[in-house]
């Protein structure tokens, strides 16, 4: 077995650095500042990343010796925030950091994606990056110099790291570029995009767009590759300064035997079930050739040089490099014949088939299907008070809008556990929540509260963009004034020497043996979201080009598939989906009608059933399924904020009746007084006989003196003002 020992040994003589060094360049205009040998001395290395007064510490720990028995880079990113850094004690009740929100998740990820393909193959000891975000203004976003500062402490960890990585957010207002733009910038600009890469080529872009071009992105893209230069070039020159070179990383395991027994082999069957386009066959095809490859290693004498090394590092080599066969071949179908898997062109999307209104009581839904992926998106319509609260750094604190998206284990024919989302399935339902909020009404058109789910039935490959569609389809049924369709597509990519395929709709298998993951979302005129991860060393921008303008075609032949089933937002809710009422009061009445400690707004909670949500302008919500316990909940409202004005006519109920009138409860604790002069027409001597307490008479406000007292009047109301109150 290969030992790292001695390789250990040397990076801590060549990485320890005992005095502080720095570098400093610019992103956008701001100073960024590198910072090393201060902090975390016993990590393989440690650098601070500051900009503004948003600093990260980054941290990155190697293991001596490789992992045993396993057959990939074990690489683990954690992103980390403290409430400290804002200067607040976390919510919840043990007033602790709990487990990683979704934006420290999908932070992970977004470190993780441009790093892992910049290790050679076969090297397989443990790193684990830990950026640990100790400070933040809120205004500069701390995930793309989390990137930065994984690759600088990357580049410092005397690891065969084949970097160094520069990432950058772009955003666009009013036409103009801006690189890192602030969290405030970002809500006024029309994109949102993380683009990261090496000094040549393009390597992960994460996106969401209010509906830009194909052109707009290569323009962010071209943009953020300036920027990336300037920061791969001051890491390049930060690491010599440190005296930090990259070690050489020769694979210490010798396949080629193997290969070559493969090749003899298992070269027809491979060929023969790649160029049978019945997926089961394939699958049988392919596990019967890979068990009986296998026998043939286990048969080995154990003092073989293959058997040897298998024993030792505790890694399936036969696996593995089967693997690589099945990969060649069908590489070499698409490049060599333009067929693909399945018996596709390299344009072809797999046959969809959609349905909407598939739950009875869910309150819009729809199944996307296509090929062997299946999505069931199902929506569900709250007030605004069920808006998802945020607890964490950003400055953004609520959501109104929340996809989830849910995998589980029966979806590829496995028996697993149900369990909470993972990373994976986080960074799925963000992608499709994403793609869709700009189609979304605003809130001020539509105050509902909206959560969508996308359950996996099925899948065989771009599950994401199966819920991006399911989604859009379950809002349009649910009644969601939505400005748009929106579909997404999946593309892949064959890259060959100089010869590239891009593939549209790829299915699991080319996902798995391709180089590329690149999704797209839109409607007809612009894009939504973008997420491309390479499995190889970046992408031209040539070949970026091609991949969206063939994403375009692709994702414009899906929602024509989708419009076979639905073109428009239904007319009409569900019956069982909530009622909104809104109406306002005056500000200095929001604490009448909340009362201390909440009294008042629970007794009306209690009295109609209504979801009642007050905003700081007055802006009153009530949510109910029953428009009488809406109508409840608004009077009740209105008596609590009740102010009397002259002239106006009101039903109330006489309370107290004394010699020369009667008093009437115009609203709860606000009476007013009918004079016996004003109940008839004519004079009369006394109010018995013509008013009893209890009785519901219509009255009309005649006068307020001086002292608030509210005077009212009986034969002063019309019929035109009974009609009204009526």
């Amino acid at each position: 077995m290969y030992s790292y020992g001695h390789v250990e040994k040397e990076r801590k003589k060549t990485t320890m650095i005992n005095e502080v060094k720095k570098t400093e360049f610019a992103i956008g205009g701001k100073t960024v500042v590198i910072e090393t040998g201060k902090y975390a001395k016993s990590a393989a290395s440690s650098v601070t990343v500051r900009c503004g007064d948003t600093m990260l510490f980054v941290h990155a720990a190697v293991s001596p010796e490789p992992r045993v028995g396993i057959d990939f880079f074990p690489l683990l990113i954690d992103y980390e925030e403290r409430m400290s850094a804002i200067g607040k004690i976390p919510g919840g009740y043990n007033r602790s950091e709990g487990k990683a929100s979704d934006k420290a998740i999908l932070a992970s990820r977004l470190i993780d994606r441009p790093i892992r393909p910049l290790f050679p193959k076969g090297y397989r000891n443990d790193i684990q990056i830990v950026a640990q975000l100790f400070s933040s203004d809120q205004e500069n976003q701390p995930d793309v110099l989390a990137i930065l500062g994984a690759s600088s402490a990357l580049m410092l960890a005397g690891v065969p790291f084949e970097g160094p990585v520069g990432a950058v957010r772009v955003g666009r207002i009013d036409g103009q570029m801006i690189a890192n733009p602030t969290y405030s910038e970002c809500e006024k600009s029309d994109m949102n995009i993380v683009i990261a890469g090496t000094k040549d080529s393009i390597i992960m872009v994460e996106a969401g767009c209010e509906f830009v071009s194909e052109d707009d992105i290569m323009a962010a893209v071209e943009f953020a590759q300036k920027e990336i230069a300037v920061q791969c070039d001051a890491q390049m020159a930060f690491a010599a300064d440190c005296g930090v070179e990259r070690p050489e990383f020769v694979n210490p395991n010798d396949t080629s035997e193997i290969k070559k027994v493969l090749e003899e082999m298992c070269y027809d069957a491979v060929y023969d079930a790649y160029h049978n386009f019945d997926r089961e066959y394939r699958k049988q095809k392919l596990e019967e050739t890979k068990t009986k490859a296998r026998e043939y290693f286990d048969n080995l004498d154990d003092e073989h040089p293959i058997k040897k090394m298998m024993n030792e590092t505790g890694i399936d080599f036969v696996a593995e490099e089967f693997k690589y066969l099945e990969k060649r071949i069908m590489r070499a179908m698409i490049v060599n014949e333009g067929v693909r898997a399945d018996g596709r062109h390299v344009e072809d999307v797999r046959p969809i088939w959609c349905e909407v209104g598939v739950l009875p009581r869910a309150h819009g839904s729809a199944v996307f299907t296509r090929g062997q992926t299946q999505i069931l998106s199902a929506v569900t319509l709250a007030g605004p008070g069920m808006a998802q609260e945020l607890d964490g750094v950003d400055p953004q604190t609520t959501k109104r809008f929340m996809h989830k998206y849910i995998f589980p284990g029966f979806s590829v024919g496995e028996v697993k556990p149900l369990r909470g989302p993972g990373r994976r399935e986080v960074g799925h339902g963000n992608l499709a929540e994403r793609a869709n909020i700009p189609a979304l009404p605003s809130e001020e058109e539509f105050g509902y509260t909206i959560r969508v789910t996308s359950d996996v039935l099925e899948s065989n490959g771009s599950t994401s963009m199966g819920s991006t569609c399911g989604t859009s389809m379950a809002l349009m049924n649910a009644g969601v004034p939505v400005k748009c369709m929106i579909g997404g597509v999946a593309m892949g990519l064959i890259k060959e020497g100089d010869n590239d395929v891009v593939l549209t709709d790829i299915q699991g298998i080319e996902d798995f043996l391709g180089d590329m993951d690149f999704k797209v979302t839109g409607n007809d005129d612009g894009i939504t979201a973008l997420q491309m991860d390479m499995k190889i060393k970046g992408i031209s921008n040539a070949t970026l080009r091609r991949a969206l303008e063939q994403a375009k075609r692709g994702r414009l032949h899906i929602m024509g598939e989708m419009r076979k089933v639905i073109t428009e937002p239904a007319k009409e809710m569900s019956p069982y989906a909530p009622r909104i009422f809104t109406m306002t009061i005056p500000t200095e009445d929001i604490g009448t009608v909340i009362g201390p400690g909440g009294k008042n707004i629970r007794s009306i909670i209690d009295a109609s059933g209504a979801e009642i949500d007050i905003q700081d302008d007055g802006k009153v919500t009530i949510t109910s399924n029953d428009k009488e316990c809406a109508d409840i909940a608004i009077k009740m409202i209105k008596q609590a904020t009740f102010r009397p004005e002259e002239g106006m006519v009101i039903k109330g109920k006489v309370v107290r009746i004394i010699p020369i009138g009667a008093f009437v409860e115009l609203a709860p604790g606000k009476d007013g007084m009918i004079h016996i002069s004003q109940v008839c027409k004519e004079r009369i001597d006394k109010i018995e006989g013509h008013l009893n307490i209890g009785d519901e008479v219509i009255v009309k406000i005649i006068k307020i003196d001086d002292k608030g007292r509210v005077n009212l009047t009986l034969k002063g109301v019309t019929e035109e003002d009974k009609a009204k109150v009526m």
